[in-house]
């Protein structure tokens, strides 16, 4: 019998974690960034996220372009935009993140299905939020080492289903931009996936 694959750590958190990352010019900045978590096991408890952000680059954005945490559970949302969507490639050092607005969330849903096209629905208020995933391709699953991924401190077995096409809409409003090529481990993907059974294991 074959050994087992073991992770030596804390697991810090373990969920779903699908992305979309936009930009008007692929040479360009971000022009609209979402990242979206169902967390099933943190050390406080389960709930969802969407970090969504309007004007990255603003610490002070416009009324119109905000950027707004929506949660349904607060001391979960700030726990992983402090200490995992900071550390993001796409988010890494924007003056967005310091002055977020968190919101509460009032109803969260994913329908669709992820061998083709996939979404997930937010509504806080009179504001909705949809993130669609399109295009997919095949599923792929890996396990980042602390040095490759993201925070540089903890091991991430994760299985992601890498698209095409994908758009942030407000209100029914897509919002601007597409997802470019990126490449994960081994795989030629957008920035724009989706991320299952995703678990972050401080080594």
């Amino acid at each position: 019998m074959a050994e087992p694959v073991n992770f030596n750590g804390n697991v810090e958190w373990s969920g779903e974690n699908p992305g979309i990352s936009l930009k008007d010019n692929p040479d360009g900045p971000w022009t609209n960034l979402a990242s979206f978590f169902r967390v099933v096991l943190s050390p406080h408890g389960r709930g969802h996220a969407l970090v969504l952000l309007q004007s990255p680059n603003d610490a002070n954005p416009p009324a119109e372009r905000p950027n707004v945490c929506f949660h349904d559970n607060e001391a979960l949302a700030r726990y992983l935009v402090k200490d995992f969507v900071a550390y993001f490639g796409a988010y890494r050092g924007l003056a967005s993140l310091p002055n977020l607005t968190y919101r509460k969330l009032d109803s969260v849903s994913a329908s669709g299905d992820p061998a083709s096209t996939y979404s997930e629905t937010v509504k806080s208020g009179s504001t909705t939020v949809k993130l669609t995933w399109s295009g997919l391709g095949e599923p792929f699953c890996f396990a980042l080492p602390p040095d490759k991924s993201a925070t540089s401190k903890h091991h991430m077995p994760s299985l992601f289903v890498g698209c095409r096409e994908a758009t942030i809409a407000v209100n029914g409003t897509p919002l601007s931009g597409k997802p470019v090529p990126r490449e994960m481990a081994g795989h030629t993907i957008t920035t724009a996936m989706l991320a299952f059974s995703e678990t972050w294991i401080r080594a």
